[in-house]
C-alpha cells in the first residue's frame, strides 16, 4: 500500500520530533534566551507516538527520524526507540541530534534499535562553534559523535549550515575532517524559518558557488548514498568521503519530495516551507484506533502542496525550525 499525496508524489519518509526544546540555541534556528516552549503535557507520548508510526508502516512508509529540538533533552529515549524499532515495516530508524548528550546514550540507542545518526556541527573552531550555538562546547559534539561511529550508528552523517562570512571558509577543513573520521559531509542552505531563520538569510551562500571553490582542490564524482533525504551526493576521488548538498533555496526538490513531519505536539506539517498542517493529538487522546488514524494520515497528505515559497515569500513561516522538527 502506497501514501500518495495529489502531486503523485509517494510518502515513505516520516520526521518525528519528541520535543521543542533544545540545549543549544544556534542563530539559524532559536533566539538567545527563547524560552516559549510547549509544556511536555503537551508533547505526545511515547505511546501515542508508536500508534501514529505503526500506521504510517501500514500505509506504507518504511524510513523513520527522531528529531527536535534536540531529542536527547527527552527523556528515556531509548524505551522510544525499542518502541518504534519493534513495529513490522521499519526499514530505517535514523536521528538528528546536536550529539552534546549523544555520549552518554550512543550504546543504548544502538542497542534499542537505532540505526544511524546525523549530527549538527558548523564548526571546528571552539570559539566559533560556541558563538553558532549560544555557548555551546565542541569538544561534547566531537565526543558525542566519536561515541556514535564506535558503536556502529553508521553512517555518520555531519550536517553544516553555511554561512556566508561565518564558517563557509571552514569548509575544505570540514570535509577533510569528515574524509579522514570516516563521516559523511552535508552542506545545507540556510532556510527563512521564523525570525531567527529569516535574520539568517542575510548571510546566505548558495552552494553551487561552494562546490566551485571545493573543484578546485578536490575531484568530485557524482554518487549516491542510501536514505530518504534531499541530498546530492559527490565522492571525494581516491577516498570514500561523501559530500552531499541540501540546496531547498537555489535547487529546491519538492517534485521529489517524499516526506513529512510530525510535531511534539501531535501536528502533521506538510512542508517545511508552508503552513499546510492537521492535527492528530485528539484523535489519539480519544482512543483512535489503527484505521481511524489511517483514514486521518491519508486525508493530511490531501493537503501536501506542491512546493514552498521560500525565495517568493521569505518571510511566510513565522514557526521556528524547532517547532517544526528539523
Amino acid at each position: 500500500m502506497n501514501l500518495t499525496d495529489p502531486f503523485q508524489r509517494t510518502i515513505e519518509y516520516l520526521r518525528i520530533s519528541v520535543t521543542d526544546r533544545c540545549d543549544l540555541r544556534c542563530s539559524y534556528c532559536l533566539p538567545k534566551g527563547y524560552k516559549d516552549f510547549q509544556e511536555p503535557e503537551e508533547w505526545l507520548t511515547f505511546d501515542e507516538i508508536t500508534r501514529v508510526v505503526d500506521a504510517f508502516c501500514a500505509l506504507g512508509a518504511r524510513r523513520f527520524r527522531l528529531t527536535g529540538g534536540e531529542p536527547l533533552v527527552r527523556n528515556n529515549l531509548p524505551e522510544l526507540v525499542a518502541k518504534l524499532s519493534a513495529l513490522e515495516g521499519i526499514e530505517d530508524l535514523s536521528m538528528s541530534s546536536n550529539a552534546v548528550r549523544l555520549g552518554r546514550f550512543a550504546e543504548p540507542l544502538k542497542a534499542a534499535g537505532l540505526n544511524r545518526v546525523n549530527i549538527s556541527l558548523d564548526s571546528l573552531d571552539p570559539d566559533r562553534f560556541a558563538e553558532i550555538t549560544g555557548g555551546g562546547k565542541l569538544h561534547k559534539v566531537l565526543d558525542g559523535i566519536a561515541a556514535a561511529k564506535r558503536v556502529g550508528l553508521e553512517p555518520v552523517k555531519i550536517n553544516m549550515v553555511v554561512q556566508g562570512g561565518i564558517n563557509d571558509h571552514e569548509i575544505a577543513q570540514m570535509v577533510e575532517f569528515c574524509a579522514d573520521e570516516g563521516y559523511t559531509l552535508r552542506l545545507i542552505e540556510t532556510m527563512p524559518m521564523g525570525s531567527t531563520g529569516l535574520a539568517a538569510t542575510q548571510t546566505y551562500r548558495g552552494l553551487d558557488s561552494v562546490m566551485e571553490e571545493l573543484r578546485e582542490r578536490f575531484e568530485l564524482i557524482p554518487d549516491i548514498m542510501p536514505g530518504g533525504g534531499p541530498a546530492r551526493y559527490y565522492r571525494v576521488a581516491g577516498s570514500e568521503a561523501r559530500i552531499g548538498l541540501i540546496t531547498p533555496i537555489s535547487r529546491h526538490f519538492c517534485e521529489t519530495c517524499n516526506r513529512v513531519r510530525l510535531g511534539a505536539d501531535g501536528t502533521l506539517y506538510m512542508c517545511l516551507g508552508q503552513d499546510h498542517s492537521f492535527s492528530l493529538r485528539a484523535l489519539l487522546r480519544d482512543g483512535a484506533d489503527r484505521a481511524e488514524l489511517m483514514t486521518a494520515i491519508r486525508h493530511a497528505i490531501t493537503l501536501k502542496p506542491e512546493r514552498h515559497e521560500f525565495s517568493d515569500k521569505p518571510e511566510q513561516v513565522i514557526r521556528f525550525m524547532s517547532q517544526t522538527g528539523g
